[in-house]
């Protein structure tokens, strides 16, 4: 695909975005856009959910990766490609190369979690961990690419990668004409990008918000200092939108065409997590659900009809049963408390019978009676408790209290 240019970056444009949805024809599903009542009842307008989790190699990811390949000249094609990824990024260079008879190396971090690795080697692509961190597996990679010859496929900072995922926005205005905002996830900025030239082309009057973890929101300090800014350590558990400084080419696209970028805290990925399971019964990934958790955090802020775009479902079965209790903890699903109590017969069954008063499910429970730090006759407990919201877990605590029991936290 050829693009025009300005004198600081490659700029894109409609037909760029649709050209990609030409090429697209056949590889890429057109991704379900689905309602959600509880997010609708909530935000007080149509909320729907445009589901990418549901797209082949579980996110838009496959999207920009088969354009980008395509658009290689045939000497390139021979010499291979190369891509780092630490899982979405991975499976879909795997794919689009296996599709277009392309050779695919990638690399991934030592610790990246068992199924991408599996899933990426079962999609054609020889795979080699590499480093502790992305950035050490992106090194290893550029290093190969120079070394071999072998074309190197960034994640987002290529105008052929974000004109593939923009055919998400086309997708979009094709099945919500109506739509007033459109939330997506953000980390180095091509799914933004693409979405927002799409978009913006056709209807400059819909809103798009961009949203970051907290932990890694390069992009509010970007867009304050006017360019890119490098993070010292980004940190969360959002994998997906796990990205230290924006990329140079979607960075200026963003900053001129994207509404406004806001930030997310892992409690509140969690219960988007969570909430997406258990009420769309969708299994979405931590950067996934983060439109869903801006919708959460600030219901009343978002026009609607209101597009949440799931970037991708490949998370780790492991990472999963982490990120649901955690967010069924910070949904007030789940308890922990340490108590003491008299060590004398039946003060256990006493305080298992104050609980069942409670309504409260024991999922575990730990009965320490020899300890330094207690008293002769102490003994501590330590609950692990199945709860319905953080008012029932106010009403338990009281309800100890009132028995009592000491409730040490």
């Amino acid at each position: 695909m050829s693009f025009r240019t300005t004198a600081s970056h490659p700029a894109l444009i409609l037909d760029d975005v649709r050209g990609a949805q030409k090429m697209l024809s056949g590889v890429a599903r057109v991704t379900a856009l689905e309602g959600s009542r509880h997010l609708t009842e909530l935000v007080g307008s149509p909320v729907h959910l445009k589901c990418e989790n549901l797209q082949r190699t579980g996110s838009f990811k496959l999207r920009g990766a088969y354009v980008r390949i395509s658009g290689l000249t045939p000497v390139e094609r021979a010499a291979g490609v190369v891509a780092a990824s630490a899982g979405n990024h991975a499976q879909g260079v795997a794919l689009a190369s296996s599709l277009l008879g392309v050779r695919s190396t990638v690399f991934m971090p030592v610790g990246a979690p068992l199924p991408k690795v599996a899933a990426t080697r079962e999609y054609g692509a020889e795979v080699r961990l590499h480093g502790q961190v992305v950035d050490e597996t992106l090194a290893a990679a550029q290093r190969y690419a120079e070394e071999t010859g072998a074309v190197f496929i960034h994640p987002f900072d290529h105008p052929d990668i974000i004109a593939g995922q923009g055919t998400v926005g086309l997708e979009i205005l094709e099945q919500c004409p109506e739509v007033r905002t459109i939330v997506l996830g953000i980390g180095g900025g091509g799914f933004a990008a693409g979405v927002a030239v799409a978009v913006k082309a056709l209807r400059p009057d819909v809103r798009i918000v961009g949203v970051q973890a907290e932990g890694a929101a390069c992009y509010l300090p970007s867009l304050a200092a006017g360019h890119p800014v490098s993070l010292d350590s980004p940190a969360t558990m959002a994998d997906g939108i796990k990205v230290g400084r924006p990329g140079d080419v979607p960075f200026a696209l963003i900053e001129e065409l994207v509404d406004e970028v806001r930030t997310v805290t892992e409690d509140e990925l969690s219960s988007a997590l969570l909430l997406c399971l258990e009420r769309a019964k969708l299994v979405v990934e931590p950067a996934g659900a983060s439109p869903v958790a801006a919708l959460l955090s600030d219901p009343k802020a978002f026009r609607g009809p209101v597009v949440a775009v799931l970037s991708g479902g490949n998370v780790d079965p492991l990472l999963m049963q982490r990120i649901l209790r955690h967010g069924m903890s910070a949904a007030g699903r789940y308890l922990s408390l340490r108590l003491r109590l008299t060590d004398r017969p039946g003060a256990l069954a006493a305080l298992l019978a104050a609980l069942t008063v409670a309504d409260a499910n024991v999922l575990d429970i730990s009965h320490v009676r020899t300890d330094p730090r207690l008293g002769l006759t102490e003994a501590e407990v330590d609950l692990h408790l199945e709860t319905k919201g953080p008012q029932h877990c106010a009403e338990v605590e009281a309800a100890l209290r009132a028995a009592g029991f000491r409730v040490m936290g």
